[in-house]
């Protein structure tokens, strides 16, 4: 790979690059569902999940939802925010943002935001959908949210990172890259990573922007990183995964499929011993974290833009032909699947032994064990 360093101190706290715990059973907050993005849940899920609701949003869905204290978040490409209840999935309120929502929600000390194709960015009250502020950058937003104490961060399409006031909106810095920002920044102690179409991972203090790293990545990326136990894992656009050190500052291994060779637009789940993400080459692989090494392959019908979730022994993905699959961890085995007949673009959101995720022709589902 492909990897400098421009000599800057890189201030990563030993404690900030120790794998975060995965939130909560209760609440899924953010596109990852934790600041370090690792696609990991701790709640339970039925091995054999049933559609307990749907709800559908005209147009189309492409952003993740999100779960918090008994409520999903749905975005679509209709221009609209719906707040609905886990429980039955009826409307709580609805906000119009007048245009296309890509950007999944996050929620973050009693603040809901999003960004939208318009550029503006917005923080709404998550009870109400009431407007707190909004601020506009140069160009639509599609990133999601990642937070550090009173900061927010998201990325844009006018090639920047910005860091704002999480209270009011007020921007505090922005660091402008080689390229688009898809993806969400990741959290590592005080420090923000971030990878995008300038083919470079940025490592930028929290305080001020100040690159502190910059690492050659080689090939312009369009999922989120993820980071555990002090390895940053993300894939690109030239067909590989990629395994970063964060102390050493260089690359621990590099992976790519020996006869398929497809970009990896998915963002990675990650847990202590693998690294699971989805190929446009319409497999699911399973990494060993430590060496690369793929442990199996999934052969799915369709390519996988969608990002995996671990719950437990499980790793739930799905794919642009409709099928939303769980697989045992160690084995790939398909445990139990699903068709909606409509692409998954979205990822799954898993809280309260639920799954919900929305698909390309708008419906919301809503996944549980029925009660008997």
């Amino acid at each position: 790979m492909r990897s400098q360093s421009r000599g800057l101190v890189l201030i990563l706290a030993l404690a900030g690059i120790q794998s975060a715990a995965a939130q909560s059973d209760q609440d899924w907050p953010l596109f990852r569902g934790n600041p370090s993005q690792t696609g990991v849940s701790q709640t339970r899920l039925s091995d054999n999940l049933d559609v307990l609701w749907t709800f559908q949003i005209e147009e189309g869905i492409e952003a993740s939802a999100t779960i918090f204290q008994g409520a999903v978040f749905a975005a679509g490409l209709n221009g609209k925010l719906y707040a609905l209840n886990l429980s039955d999935g009826k409307v709580r309120w609805t906000y119009d943002a007048g245009i296309e929502i890509k950007s999944t929600p996050a929620i973050h000390d009693g603040i809901l935001y999003f960004g939208d194709e318009d550029g503006y960015f917005h923080a709404l009250k998550p009870e109400s959908g009431e407007e707190i502020w909004k601020f506009r950058a140069e160009a639509g937003v599609t990133s999601s949210a990642n937070f550090i104490g009173d900061k927010v961060f998201f990325g844009s399409y006018d090639n920047s990172v910005y860091a704002l006031n999480a209270k009011t909106g007020e921007l505090l810095w922005n660091h402008l890259t080689g390229g688009y920002v898809h993806g969400t920044p990741v959290v590592i102690g005080e420090t923000v990573a971030v990878t995008g179409c300038d083919g470079y991972l940025w490592m930028l203090r929290d305080s001020d922007g100040e690159v502190t790293q910059q690492v050659e990545l080689g090939a312009y990326v369009a999922g989120s990183p993820a980071v555990v136990n002090g390895q940053l894992f993300v894939g690109t656009f030239e067909n590989e995964v990629l395994s970063i050190d964060l102390n050493k500052e260089e690359l621990v291994w590099s992976y790519q499929h020996p006869k398929r060779h497809f970009p990896f637009y998915s963002s990675p789940a990650v847990t202590a011993d693998q690294v699971f993400i989805g190929g446009r080459d319409k497999m699911l692989h399973a990494l060993n974290s430590q060496t690369g090494e793929a442990n199996w392959i999934h052969q799915a019908r369709a390519r996988i833009d969608a990002s995996p979730v671990v719950v437990g022994n499980r790793v739930i993905v799905a794919d642009k032909s409709g099928v939303l699959l769980s697989l045992d961890t160690q084995s790939g085995e398909v445990k139990w699947s699903f068709e909606a007949g409509s692409p998954f673009d979205a990822s799954p959101a898993v809280a309260q032994e639920r799954l919900v995720i929305g698909t390309a022709d708008g419906l919301v589902y809503c996944f549980g064990e029925k009660a008997p």
